[in-house]
């Protein structure tokens, strides 16, 4: 990233168990993408992740009950942890690093089709919600943060619908994701 100032964030409500169940997590959520990029989310099994991860299907169905559980918990992981929040000095500076980084994001074919599964997998309300959590969790942290410093900054709800809904708007329906300086220009409409 090129700010010269970031804050970290933990991602909210993920626990970070160690050892072999660490293990199994970090195995069974590679083989998930490693299986997205090759079939499609209907054809993907519970059976299928085992297999490629190396564990029995028992170990998962432990874990996660459904495939949707399962999808909603790789696109939680992926989706959140170890936040880098821009600190650049300015709102404006901050949404316009942000805003292109989530570009060049959802850009990538492997996080959009993890993205596409989980909420077509675990349903709109709760898939969509994995999906963006964190970055609401970002937009919060950038707009008390310009409270902080004395600046009157739009509610994060007016953010999230003018920065959030755009790009993944773009990244989901339409065959041209957004890149970082269309999405540095819609910074300059939410800030006027």
């Amino acid at each position: 990233m090129s700010v010269s100032n970031t804050t970290r964030t933990a991602g909210v409500g993920q626990s970070r168990p160690g050892g072999r169940s660490a293990r199994i997590r970090a195995a069974v959520h590679r083989a998930v993408q490693e299986l997205l990029a090759e079939c499609t989310v209907e054809s993907l099994t519970i059976p299928m992740v085992a297999d490629r991860a190396g564990v029995h299907a028992t170990t998962i169905y432990r874990r996660w009950r459904s495939i949707g559980e399962l999808l909603a918990s790789v696109a939680g992981h992926r989706f959140s942890g170890e936040v880098v929040v821009p600190d650049t000095g300015s709102l404006r500076g901050d949404l316009e690093q942000w805003a292109a980084d989530v570009a060049t994001d959802l850009a990538d074919p492997d996080v959009l089709a993890l993205m596409r599964a989980a909420v077509g997998a675990s349903g709109p309300e709760h898939g969509a919600n994995v999906c963006v959590a964190d970055r609401r969790a970002q937009l919060a942290a950038m707009i008390e943060r310009e409270r902080s410093r004395g600046g009157d900054p739009p509610e994060v709800s007016l953010v999230e619908d003018a920065l959030l809904g755009p790009l993944y708007y773009r990244a989901t329906f339409t065959e041209r994701p957004g890149d970082p300086e269309w999405a540095r220009d819609l910074v300059a409409r939410v800030l006027g």
